[in-house]
């Protein structure tokens, strides 16, 4: 897949549009006059960027890969981080990119942005839109579409490595910016730390990341200390019985009615053998079994997401299903070889707690940048994220991972009477560009020079 550049006549369209979304669409409140030279060095800085970046933008857009595959767009962030003099090593845990910068004594901040697309087709109607097809794992062709908004942070994180880059004279210490592989897929993080990111790279003593949400206005940044997402895992269940002829029920061991039962008593792991401050989602995602109106299967497929937050609930739920599953079929008098089988999917993703006293001197600093009004303390989410996994590598390193808002306020208002807002995966999530890339890069850079800044301690 090329990275292809739109044509003259339509750049002059979209740089028209966006100078429209960056005029009418505002943050909530004026920020607030900087700290120190170098915050005010980063609004001229991102206006500068910003042409450049929106074009950055919109051919990432069109242009996505997926997970495991993101070949052409990891040599697009090596190519640009080279370019702003970053020492650069490609294929890191598969496509994985990192970029270090060395800049004299001080303390090493990892930034990192994800890479990978969805198998969405895409329904925005955007004149950048993808029309990319492909083949997923199973060999079906999909569409393939930055759903996640991976294509945003991409954007936000070379625009933050140009300006910290531009403004060398303002921080000192080690920048380490990756790009990662297969956060979709729970695969990334983990396969860029087995392939040695804090040993054959500087160790971090900060990871800061952030992850676009249409819940927020453009303009404004969300927080959240501790848990912000969940563990996540995936749950293959095979319910196995002895099939026959549909008109002749009682000669099988149906697993059409087993599955049934089985998913039914599945709703009292949470409501019933859960504690009930313990967040907690069981949810069946698909069931598949059969060929035909007269014929019992021999076994019936499920899949099931399991989110949770502390690792015993987590161990604690794997458990139920793999008990309820048995129960349900010993009590059909299934024979013991015939048994229901659990099994969890490959891509586990940990929950992503984040450091409280990180979050708290981020958020600070952001609210400097930005505005009071613009930094929204969020709740905590059930969606997973494996930028928890660099955490959990070390927990001697604190990680902060914050949300930059990407819709139009006005659609936000409209969504609170039942309007339309698409959420993050649908086939028509589409961010407002110019003031999402232009937060994104104001608040990431804010992050760092806070991290980096002269004078700045070690600690959070």
């Amino acid at each position: 897949m090329r990275m292809t550049i739109p044509s003259k006549q339509t750049r002059i369209v979209l740089r028209a549009v966006v100078l429209a979304a960056v005029l009418t669409v505002a943050p909530a409140s004026a920020p607030a006059q900087p700290r120190d030279a170098s915050a005010g060095a980063v609004p001229a800085l991102v206006a500068q960027e910003l042409p450049g970046l929106l074009e950055l933008y919109e051919q990432l857009h069109a242009n996505p890969e997926l997970s495991l595959r993101e070949e052409r767009t990891s040599a697009r962030i090596a190519e640009e981080l080279s370019r702003l003099g970053f020492a650069v090593t490609q294929r890191v845990g598969g496509y994985g990119v990192v970029g270090v910068l060395r800049n004299g004594a001080g303390p090493v901040v990892l930034v990192r942005t994800d890479m990978d697309a969805l198998p969405v087709t895409e329904g925005t109607g955007l004149p950048y839109a993808s029309t990319v097809r492909a083949r997923d794992e199973q060999g079906r062709e999909v569409g393939v579409m930055h759903a996640c908004g991976h294509d945003a942070h991409m954007t936000v994180f070379l625009g933050s490595a140009r300006v910290l880059a531009a403004v060398r004279d303002r921080w000192h210490g080690t920048l380490v910016m990756i790009g990662q592989p297969a956060e979709e897929r729970g695969l990334g993080a983990k396969g860029m730390l087995d392939d040695g990111l804090f040993s054959r790279f500087p160790r971090p003593d900060f990871c800061v990341a952030e992850h676009v949400t249409p819940s927020l206005a453009a303009g404004q940044v969300g927080v959240v200390e501790g848990y912000a997402f969940a563990n996540v895992d995936s749950v293959d269940v095979t319910i196995r019985g002895l099939g026959g002829h549909g008109a002749s029920p009682s000669k099988t061991k149906d697993p059409v009615v087993m599955a049934a039962q089985f998913v039914n008593a599945l709703q009292t792991i949470v409501s019933r053998r859960i504690d009930p401050v313990d967040p907690a989602v069981v949810t069946v995602g698909s069931i598949h079994g059969g060929t035909a109106y007269n014929i019992i299967p021999d076994e019936v497929r499920l899949q099931l997401t399991v989110r949770s937050y502390a690792p015993e609930v987590r161990r604690q739920i794997i458990e139920e299903i793999e008990r309820i599953a048995r129960g349900v079929a010993e009590s059909t008098g299934v024979p013991a070889d015939r048994m229901p089988t659990v099994k969890l999917a490959e891509g586990f993703t940990p929950a992503l707690y984040n450091d409280p006293a990180l979050t708290r001197r981020l958020a600070a600093a952001l609210r400097q940048a930005l505005g009071e009004a613009n930094v929204v303390v969020l709740k905590p989410e059930m969606v997973g994220e494996d930028f928890a996994a660099y955490g959990l590598a070390d927990p001697r390193i604190p990680i902060c991972m914050f949300r930059l808002g990407t819709s139009d306020p006005e659609a936000i208002r409209e969504s609170e009477h039942g309007g339309p807002l698409p959420g993050l995966h649908s086939s028509r999530y589409a961010p407002v560009p110019g003031p999402t890339i232009r937060t994104g890069v104001t608040a990431m850079s804010t992050a760092v020079l806070d991290l980096l800044g002269q004078g700045k301690a070690a600690g959070p």
